[in-house]
């Protein structure tokens, strides 16, 4: 099959790509290898999980939100504006293509794309002028290797396959990670009766998501110094001194942090009440485990049910991407930091890969697209 651009990846940034490019009439095709598009939202996430950050933040391109829809989207929400929108910009991914390999062909100036169709398990090979890798930031959770985990006798999961709290009722359960998923996830199973601790590695900040969104708001008005300043203040008054209950804020603010590392503050949705109470035990980094038995780097040595790994994750893209010219590290993300993630050599671009949320993604696409449109004429002498 041939075309001008293969996408690969149907989650919201193939969708907000193969959109603009509709949008600019030139030809696309979305691979994804799932039964369904953003299927990271309708079969991944867990039940409770409602988006951070207000809905005029989280807009895929050429479309806003219904005036109805709460400022703060629940899953279900979100779901039925990407259903929405496929609809609107009549999206037909081709499902249940998993990718296998994409190569360059320097003689041709085309990229070579196999993919294994789920149902027939043949492969099948698309050539397109231009290459755009949308495979998501969440496409494989990633397990960190501590002494001892292979032999714990308790179950241990990753959180992209955690759904409710419910099962872990009356259990000793420990969350390794203390990000957006980590925290939200403790308080989840706190509020299910788990005896529910949680690991916590290194400083974050935590706000509340109304703070986050001032701080957005304020940010096209005054710089970013001001607007952390202005905010830890509010922190200050809101949580107190957290330190007493092993939680460290950076020495950077949250929102330069944010802008330099892509690194988010966590939300709070409650659980800092409930650590504050006994209800959520904070422990340090996991230094071993022991059958059944967690120890931690103050020494302190735990039984647990189960481990729940809110440990990030990585993309796949590295996986099968051929000639990427090494524009990839380890984790499948790009090495060109923000704002110039978005663009290889050889007509390959990088969509959603900015660890920037659904406005980074909104930014790739629309760059993506217009730079396509502009060097139609073929990706030779693209910058690389």
């Amino acid at each position: 099959m041939k075309t001008e651009v293969v996408i690969v990846g149907g989650g919201p940034s193939g969708l907000a790509v193969s959109a603009c490019l509709s949008r600019f009439s030139i030809p696309n095709v979305i691979l994804e290898r799932e039964d369904c598009y953003g299927s990271l939202w309708k079969k991944r996430v867990y039940d409770r999980v409602k988006l951070h950050l207000a809905k005029e933040f989280c807009e895929l391109p050429h479309m806003h939100h219904p005036r109805a829809t709460h400022t703060f989207m629940s899953r279900d929400d979100f779901v039925r504006y990407l259903d929405d929108y496929v609809s609107h910009f009549g999206l037909r991914p081709l499902f249940g293509k998993s990718v296998e390999s994409a190569t360059f062909d320097s003689d041709s100036r085309m990229w070579a794309v196999s993919a294994r169709d789920a149902a027939t398990g043949e492969v099948e090979e698309h050539l397109s002028r231009f290459l755009v890798v949308a495979t998501g930031e969440n496409a494989e959770g990633i397990l960190p290797s501590f002494r001892g985990l292979d032999g714990f006798t308790g179950e241990i999961l990753h959180s992209c396959h955690f759904k409710s709290a419910a099962r872990f009722a009356g259990k000793r359960v420990l969350v390794v990670g203390s990000g957006n998923s980590g925290m939200e996830i403790a308080f989840d199973l706190c509020n299910y009766g788990a005896q529910t601790s949680i690991s916590v590695r290194g400083p974050f900040h935590v706000l509340t998501k109304e703070m986050v969104y001032m701080g957005m708001v304020m940010l096209n008005h005054v710089s970013v110094q001001i607007v952390d300043a202005l905010v830890l203040l509010m922190c200050r008054f809101q949580f107190g001194d957290l330190s007493g209950f092993g939680i460290i804020r950076p020495s950077e603010g949250p929102f330069s942090l944010k802008a330099k590392t892509g690194r988010s503050p966590v939300i709070d949705v409650g659980t800092l009440g409930k650590i504050k109470r006994g209800e959520i035990k904070v422990m340090k980094e996991v230094a071993g485990v022991a059958g059944g038995e967690v120890r931690f780097t103050d020494g302190e040595t735990r039984s647990f049910d189960a481990i729940i790994f809110a440990t990030g994750y990585r993309s796949t893209a590295a996986d099968w991407l051929q000639d990427d010219g090494g524009l990839l590290n380890e984790e499948g993300f790009p090495k060109r930091a923000f704002p110039d993630h978005w663009k290889g050599g050889n007509g390959l671009f990088f969509a959603g890969l900015s660890r920037r949320g659904l406005a980074g993604v909104a930014m790739d696409a629309k760059k993506i697209a217009e730079d396509i449109k502009t060097y139609q004429g073929g990706p030779s002498g693209r910058s690389t």
